[in-house]
């Protein structure tokens, strides 16, 4: 049964956080499909010039298995961990991942992939029985992990997207496992597939509205056919802290265009119970884009083919995630049922508290920004909306 009542004070609510990532430990899929694919399947290797231990799938050296466990750490980028013993074990253990979250004063996490997620072209690229096979290795394994306690650790299914009919089997198979929302990408173009409101996609969505799974746009997901590594060795030798902040808040505002997209293309038309989560988008600007979405639609003569505007489409069926804002945070009363709390832990710019990072507790940084917000407003946003997206239950 979902929570429906608000409680009486800001510290009573039971804090869900909607983004999280698990840290795949170096056997994941060694250890899960049969020996003969070892070394097509992604797997850990020293480096032969760090030195150190990193994914490589065929011929593609990726990142450093510490890599995108930066939470805690005691340097700027470029700098990062390489090895597991370098990281929170938070990160990927699930005992020490639910100690973290009591510690961060939060009561249950959604679950998001790593390797899988950024890399996912390259698991493409593998043969399909292999593909298909990694897929449902890394399904079983998050499924594993949040069976630690299946009330707070929330997994979203990973889907084997380049092969229709294998993902809607993957979504019924994990539907029955507890997952809660599958894992999209909005830009499928850019691999060589239709757009995700093409639709070529209509059967996943179909399954998806069908088995009331959210669809989850993750910042990062599926952006290159070579893979989100490709380049990255020369990148971080030339980095630049201020065009790295330039350049990260310019990509998370990049989500404008999706949100914009999925209101605008008639996809919500198709499918009017499918939830889509924007992962990562931030809050600020919503209201602006939805007022400017409202009056060019109206000027242009659209609302005369549409049975809705776009900030309409909006509200019932589009949400968003924001964690470090601030001064935006009392305009939430504005799309108080849309938009959800998350960390990004434990992604460099995530709410994770280090000698290197701006944040404070999570605890602490909710008790500050939400202070003014009402608490019915606050409650929806820290839990409501999330606990109605992935059925959530005390």
């Amino acid at each position: 049964m979902q929570t429906i009542e608000t409680p009486t004070s800001l510290a009573d609510v039971r804090v869900v956080d909607t983004d999280t990532h698990v840290v795949e430990p170096p056997d994941l899929w060694v250890s899960r499909v049969p020996k003969r694919w070892a070394e097509r399947v992604p797997h850990v290797a020293r480096h032969p010039q760090t030195g150190n231990h990193h994914w490589r799938i065929g011929d593609h050296w990726l990142m450093a298995v510490g890599f995108y466990a930066a939470a805690g750490w005691k340097e700027f980028p470029p700098h990062s961990p390489a090895e597991l013993e370098d990281v929170d074990p938070g990160t990927w253990k699930a005992a020490e991942r639910l100690e973290r979250m009591d510690e961060y004063g939060i009561w249950a996490q959604v679950l998001y992939p790593n390797l899988i997620g950024f890399e996912a072209p390259l698991f493409m690229q593998l043969d399909p029985e292999i593909s298909l096979a990694c897929t449902r290795a890394y399904n079983d394994f998050i499924s594993e992990f949040a069976s630690a306690d299946p009330k707070r650790l929330i997994p979203i299914t990973m889907l084997p997207f380049w092969d229709l009919e294998a993902s809607v089997a993957e979504m019924e198979r994990c539907r029955a496992m507890g997952h809660r929302g599958v894992l999209f990408a909005n830009r499928y173009e850019m691999i060589g597939l239709p757009p995700f409101y093409h639709r070529h996609w209509d059967p996943i969505l179909a399954a998806a509205q069908d088995l009331d799974l959210s669809l989850n746009f993750h910042v990062g997901f599926s952006s290159a056919m070579d893979g989100a590594a490709s380049g990255m060795s020369e990148r971080l030798a030339h980095f630049d802290p201020r065009s790295a902040a330039k350049a990260t808040s310019l990509g998370l505002l990049g989500n404008a265009e999706t949100i914009a997209t999925v209101v605008t293309c008639g996809v919500c038309d198709r499918f009017p119970r499918l939830k889509f989560v924007s992962v990562e988008s931030g809050f600020g600007y919503i209201p602006y884009l939805m007022e400017s979405l409202d009056w060019h639609w109206k000027g242009y003569g659209a609302h005369l083919e549409s049975p809705m505007l776009p900030s309409e489409y909006f509200r019932r069926q589009v949400y968003g995630c924001f964690w470090f804002e601030r001064q935006s945070i009392p305009l939430l009363a504005e799309y108080p049922d849309n938009f959800m709390f998350e960390t990004d832990y434990p992604h460099p710019t995530s709410l994770a508290p280090g000698p290197c990072s701006p944040a404070e507790l999570p605890r602490d940084h909710i008790a500050g920004a939400f202070e003014s917000v009402p608490l019915d407003v606050a409650w929806k946003a820290l839990h409501g909306n999330a606990a109605r997206v992935y059925h959530l239950a005390d």
